[in-house]
């Protein structure tokens, strides 16, 4: 190890492959949390989010509010279009983004830029072929010691799962979509 990665987090700590998956509501504000605690302790953040476009969402308002310190230790990238992409309305131009924001995230785990990166409905891009399985593996196998990698979304791989340190599987027991309730702005989005 040369002298500049003596002090780099990214080289002396050991960081983990985290996925949180299921049908349930939660996964990707779980891993908004894990991103406000890591930002509070001083780390580096990348949040990557994949099937999703725009800047409708709450934790995107959020996010431009930070303190200039948090701001400079933190990264949000839109890769998707302004819609949520579905198996039934995929096109070429949401693998066109999809397959820029995974380059960009790759990039940055490959160069430790930071010690959390959130691959934010990176398993639904996966399901759907829009990340290419045997490049994310391959990045996963081998990204640098310090980075801890969170993958969101339906339907995980199972070859992720058996790579990930740690899988969470959020499961609905009951929610209010049941009784008619739509999506609410704070809440959901």
């Amino acid at each position: 190890m040369d002298s500049k990665n003596l002090h780099n987090p990214c080289f002396n700590k050991i960081g983990y492959i985290q996925v949180y998956t299921g049908d349930g509501k939660g996964k990707t504000t779980a891993s908004l949390g894990l991103a406000l605690r890591a930002l509070g302790r001083g780390w580096k953040v990348l949040i990557v989010m994949f099937t999703k476009g725009g800047s409708d969402y709450g934790e995107i308002h959020s996010f431009s509010n930070l303190s200039d310190d948090i701001k400079s230790r933190f990264k949000v990238i839109n890769a998707g279009l302004d819609r949520i992409v579905y198996k039934d309305n995929v096109n070429d131009a949401d693998k066109a983004e999809i397959q820029k924001g995974w380059d960009f995230a790759r990039k940055a785990i490959e160069n430790c830029e930071y010690e959390l990166v959130i691959l934010d409905e990176a398993n639904i891009a996966l399901d759907l072929g829009l990340i290419d399985l045997e490049e994310m593996l391959e990045t996963l196998k081998n990204k640098p010691k310090g980075v801890e990698i969170v993958l969101t979304g339906r339907n995980a791989n199972e070859k992720v799962i058996e790579l990930a340190h740690l899988v969470s599987e959020i499961k609905p027991v009951k929610h209010y979509w049941d009784i008619g309730v739509e999506a609410r702005e704070g809440v959901e989005y």
